[in-house]
């Protein structure tokens, strides 16, 4: 627990004895599922702490612009509850390690695996938090649905795909004025350029990419921020299959 804090520290996320021992628990559930299910290739505990906790969390850290889409406030008073859905959680990655450290987040983990899902209610029953939901669907059902689409503040993604298809998966969840926030590694200027006509078409407007370096690491992830300026046409997202066989 002790490297968790550290590195969590170094970034200027404040951890209570708790929210470190939510944090064990949930890597130890992901590890020890994973004898019998694929949820994740990293079960090496320090790359774990790296590539998925430490990893999850960065857009808490202290030092970058994104914090303020998680913990909103208004001359240092905190306006309320963030919606956040999480699109392809897979594991529970980011949104689990986020609700650990940002309680007051309203979360719901999407997944298309009946078996991740029974996983992650598992998790959220041991570590027993509270305004959280795991939601069996696919993005491309998730976002027709009256009762997902348009009504959360952020939309997060840490899929391996492309950006005009994330931005059809997710930006249909984000209600107008709020935010998907894509997790992204390498140099992501010219995927965010070719994305242009896509994110144009669902209804946002993407904002300069933001590198954050995981304390400790040599790690370096990008974050694509996109902001949704008006509603998403009815027709997206497009059937079960199509973004990827014909990315916008």
């Amino acid at each position: 627990m002790e490297r968790i804090r550290v590195c969590l520290e170094a970034a200027g996320i404040p951890v209570s004895d708790r929210q470190l021992e939510m944090l064990e628990t949930y890597l130890n559930m992901v590890v020890e599922r994973n004898k019998v299910m694929n949820l994740t290739a990293i079960t090496d505990r320090e790359e774990f702490i790296e590539k998925h906790l430490l990893d999850s969390a960065a857009p808490l850290f202290s030092s970058n612009q994104l914090q303020k889409l998680f913990l909103p406030y208004e001359n240092e008073t905190p306006v309320g509850s963030v919606r956040l859905i999480d699109v392809g959680t897979g594991a529970g990655f980011p949104g689990i390690p986020l609700k650990i450290l940002c309680p007051s987040l309203s979360v719901t983990l999407l997944d298309s695996l009946q078996k991740r899902v029974g996983f992650l209610n598992e998790v959220i029953d041991t570590l027993e938090l509270r305004d959280i939901t795991a939601v069996h669907m696919r993005a491309e059902e998730g976002g027709q649905a009256a009762a997902l689409r348009e009504s959360f503040d952020i939309a997060v993604s840490r899929a391996v795909a492309n950006l005009s298809m994330l931005a059809e998966y997710d930006l249909p969840f984000v209600r107008v004025g709020g935010t998907f926030l894509a997790y992204k590694s390498g140099e992501i200027e010219e995927e965010l350029a070719k994305a242009g006509h896509a994110i144009r078409i669902l209804g946002g407007a993407a904002e300069p990419p933001v590198y954050i370096e995981l304390p400790g690491t040599e790690i370096r992830r990008a974050f694509v921020t996109i902001r949704k300026t008006k509603p998403t046409p009815k027709g997206y997202p497009r059937k079960a299959g199509t973004a990827k066989k014909n990315p916008l």
